[in-house]
């Protein structure tokens, strides 16, 4: 499996305000970008917070870029990912359409109720007791197919899959503006590493819109 993080972040690395309300960072190269990476992907994968926060639908928008996907015999959209260790997701989420097979990946803490109001719109995967245990649902995901992995998000995810391990490359379109904030969310939030910093080889770097990105590699994994 090969895990992709992609996000856009203000040049003084947050992912939108401290409303957590979602904000244009980059531009029209940059969507354009983002919409090829989640075409190359087997799945697209958020964590729940992006879900209550955007409402994202994670599908690929050019028509040309599904087209070659189905040409290829795949379907038009990547599956989607969602982790929700106790099943807030709405059950009228964007992300649960017919676009694509959603996969929500729940805790044994989520209700039973949430359960069953999920199965229904997607294909459930439970790991861990409290939290998601993001290697046992990530290895569920392999075996059902699902080899290269985009993730989208927000910064909790984000930091959690570094921790775990899982993180084999890191794009990141930073952007001209400058958001500021302590309680704005960050490339990588959760608890934050105090020893075994994860480290990253600088690959490329490319100027992009008003911006530039930058592409990383996970060393030492």
């Amino acid at each position: 499996m090969h895990v992709v993080v992609n996000a856009a972040m203000s040049a003084d690395g947050k992912l939108s305000s401290r409303r957590r309300e979602q904000l244009a960072i980059s531009g029209e190269a940059d969507f354009e970008r983002v919409d090829r990476l989640r075409a190359e992907s087997d799945a697209v994968a958020v964590g729940v917070g992006t879900v209550l926060a955007d409402d994202p639908h994670l599908t690929v928008k050019d028509d040309d870029l599904r087209k070659r996907r189905r040409n290829d015999g795949r379907p038009g959209n990547p599956a989607r990912i969602v982790v929700d260790s106790s099943g807030r997701t709405p059950t009228d989420a964007a992300v649960l359409d017919d676009a694509a097979t959603t996969y929500v990946c729940l805790s044994e803490a989520a209700p039973v109720d949430r359960r069953a109001a999920l199965a229904d719109r997607a294909e459930l995967i439970t790991a861990g007791d409290d939290r998601v245990d993001l290697l046992r649902a990530f290895a569920t995901l392999r075996e059902a197919g699902l080899e290269r992995i985009m993730v989208e998000g927000g910064g909790e995810l984000i930091f959690s899959l570094f921790d775990a391990g899982l993180v084999d490359e890191l794009r990141v379109f930073v952007g001209p503006k400058v958001i500021g904030g302590r309680d704005a969310p960050t490339l990588a939030d959760g608890d934050g590493f105090v020893a075994a910093f994860p480290t990253l080889e600088l690959a490329a770097v490319d100027r992009l819109d008003a911006g530039v990105l930058l592409t990383w590699r996970v060393e030492d994994r």
